[in-house]
């Protein structure tokens, strides 16, 4: 069943419109990696100081907002049990409620206390949105609210539900799907019907929930596009490996063994690519492993660099600035400056009481990592040493990554919707 909430007299035409250099139009931003090309962006706020404006949001949930056409789009349950899950979309200028799209499902499917319901990052290409609610389906809407198409993959299951975010690559849509019982696979879609390209299936021993040793599995990781090589590649952290598959057939092009570690075969951060080299951090205290790109088949004896055999919990994913990596740890709450190269770490600095389930974000040479309870750590990323610029509470518990676009953060708490900036 499919329900939906438009304001009268919405009817802009958007036939035309593009995503613009000031929008943030996917999970990650722009270009997937956590970085914008806004020259300014706020660096300090209270919960009452500096505040454009908030929006109550029903639910808590992990999903990050976009910006697109002075639009902020972001997800949320409407229940405990994520029977109804929603699409939101707000004025990027005032805050005003413009629609909310609601989708349902028969039944409670399960997951962890962390991961609410809704924990997806909808993406935009400037005309359209579309949104993953996983075994309710994928749902791509007009920006004045229109249902354009759905698509149904079929059932979801997992112990600690969903997160992985769909992306607009121009006009077709990357979809990382899972973790599941029955299936997990990637897939590239036409936007304008949501029609398959290609599907391509991950193998898995166990499961879905647990492999084939009883040890917990599965990816939440959402990909990203590599084009260094001139071909696109879609980079995934699937549960034991990374993998570039050609973007036009879904082939693998090469891949890279021993993500997975004695605790589990687990994906939850992105990858960071730069300077030539993929860097990846295993989920649960897993492994992290650098990677030249490029080669074929089979790379882990060839083009990988460096492994690490335990890395700090990671969740949230990094940065890559001048050279270096700048990632955030769920536990404990540090953020770390890495070599991607060798993999060795120049400084770790515990930043705050809370872990990091948040991206990293960056405009203008200063970058955002904001904690689980709310406060945003705003510092200059340097090698050198942890520049700390403002330490800005806002007092409610936070998993999302924040958006930024024309000059002000938008960040999401359990409780509120926030534009950050004068």
């Amino acid at each position: 069943m499919l329900s939906k909430v438009c304001l009268a007299g919405l009817t802009v035409c958007l036939s035309t419109s593009v995503v613009l250099a000031a929008d943030w139009p996917a999970f990650r931003g722009p270009n997937f990696d956590g970085i914008s090309s806004e020259k300014t962006a706020p660096t300090e706020w209270t919960s009452t100081e500096n505040i454009k404006w908030k929006v109550p949001l029903p639910r808590p949930g992990n999903g990050s907002p976009i910006v697109v056409g002075g639009r902020v789009f972001v997800t949320s349950a409407e229940d405990d049990e994520g029977r109804r899950r929603s699409l939101y979309c707000f004025d990027a200028d005032s805050g005003k409620p413009l629609w909310t799209r609601t989708v349902s499902i028969d039944r409670k499917m399960p997951t962890h206390k962390t991961n609410p319901y809704c924990g997806t990052t909808p993406t935009s290409d400037g005309q359209r949105v579309v949104v993953w609610h996983a075994t309710a389906g994928l749902f791509c809407y007009e920006l004045d609210c229109q249902l354009i198409w759905k698509r149904n993959f079929g059932e979801f299951e997992h112990m600690w539900g969903y997160g992985s975010s769909p992306l607009f690559v121009d006009d077709r849509i990357i979809l990382q799907t899972g973790p599941g019982k029955k299936r997990s696979f990637l897939a590239l879609l036409e936007a304008e019907r949501g029609e398959s390209i290609w599907e391509v299936d991950e193998p898995f021993s166990g499961d879905g929930e647990t492999n084939a040793d009883g040890k917990y599995m599965g990816s939440w990781s959402t990909p990203l596009i590599d084009r260094s090589s001139g071909i696109p590649h879609v980079i995934v952290m699937h549960p034991t490996r990374v993998a570039a598959h050609d973007l036009e057939t879904g082939k693998i092009v090469w891949s890279c063994r021993e993500l997975n570690h004695p605790k589990g075969d687990l994906a939850y951060s992105s990858p960071v690519i730069g300077e030539g080299i993929c860097v990846v951090t295993g989920g649960f205290g897993g492994p992290a492993m650098g990677i030249k790109l490029g080669g074929k088949d089979d790379v882990t004896e060839s083009r990988r660099l460096w492994r690490t055999t335990r890395s700090p919990q990671s969740i949230g994913s990094g940065v890559l600035v001048d050279g270096y990596v700048y990632r955030p740890n769920t536990s404990p709450g540090s953020l770390e400056c890495l070599d991607p190269k060798s993999g060795e770490t120049v400084w770790k600095k515990r930043a705050s009481r809370a872990g990091f389930w948040s991206s990293i974000v960056m405009a203008g040479g200063i970058a955002y990592a904001v904690d689980q309870d709310g406060t945003t750590v705003v510092f200059k990323p340097s090698p050198e040493q942890f520049d700390l610029m403002a330490l800005n509470e806002l007092g409610e518990p936070s998993n999302a990554t924040p958006a930024i676009s024309n000059g002000h953060l938008f960040v999401r708490t359990d409780n509120h919707l926030y534009c950050i900036g004068e």
